[in-house]
């Protein structure tokens, strides 16, 4: 990926913390996809300074808010003072979060929601989570392996063998595809993650059951869980407590 254009500006809307269940927003006028972009806040209680960051990406033909529910909100209340700062980016309606033909959706999540949540919040930059769920599962695995991340989550990860089994929208080409396989990439080095945590976890009735599977035998570090449900959110809530668990412990492990 190419060097940035600046960070991007910001203006925030609305003050929602742990005490309620919407979400804070503030608005990225990206550089790199030519566009501005709202994102999707979980506020901590007391000061977000020095906390560590989770970043969330949605899936296909979603938005951020899409991931903000009663589950996640418990779950980090359960945290306490453990819970991160958590920031649900957006990417658009199917962007799979990696630089192509109509942006560079990528190097924006890294190089500008990434950079803007950590000036704007005062979070800590060195400790950054990633994860996401479907579309969002690819794109946290594709871009973690850009940069350093404490953690990769990827839930319910929509993960294809060959190009030729992508949806329409998801690659530009095969080229495309080429440049952002995970799962070849895994293939080739098993330790293109390097010592970041790796969480993976996908249910028995969901259509990437088995590539999702064959990912985390690629990968030495990565936990792997195999629960019951389908390819949808509700899947995600039902296991958010455990899955920020992991977040939160590996974001305090993190040096």
């Amino acid at each position: 990926m190419r060097r940035a254009a600046p960070f991007a500006l910001l203006a925030l809307v609305g003050c929602a913390g742990f005490g309620g269940n919407g979400a804070s927003h503030f608005t990225v006028k990206s550089h790199l996809v030519g566009r501005s972009l709202k994102q999707a806040v979980l506020l901590p209680p007391g000061r977000t300074t020095g906390r560590p960051l989770l970043i969330l990406l949605h899936g296909r033909s979603r938005s951020p808010d899409s991931m903000v529910s009663g589950e996640l909100w418990a779950a980090l209340r359960k945290l306490g003072r453990r819970a991160p700062l958590v920031v649900i980016a957006n990417g658009g309606d199917h962007s799979y979060y990696h630089d192509r033909a109509d942006g560079r959706w990528g190097s924006y999540v890294l190089r500008e929601v990434i950079p803007a949540a950590v000036r704007r919040y005062h979070a800590d930059g060195k400790r950054v989570a990633i994860g996401g769920f479907s579309m969002g599962g690819f794109g946290a695995l594709d871009l973690a392996r850009f940069r350093r991340f404490c953690a990769v989550g990827a839930h319910s990860a929509a993960l294809w063998r060959t190009g030729g089994e992508t949806p329409a929208g998801a690659f530009d080409n095969a080229e495309d595809f080429a440049r952002n396989d995970v799962l070849g990439a895994a293939r080739a080095n098993p330790g293109l993650y390097g010592r970041a945590r790796i969480w993976i976890d996908v249910g028995r009735d969901d259509p990437f059951r088995s590539a999702d599977t064959e990912l985390s035998r690629r990968l030495p570090q990565a936990r792997f869980h195999l629960r019951a449900g389908g390819h949808d959110i509700s899947y995600l809530n039902a296991h958010m407590t455990q899955i920020l668990g992991f977040y939160a412990d590996a974001l305090a492990r993190c040096r």
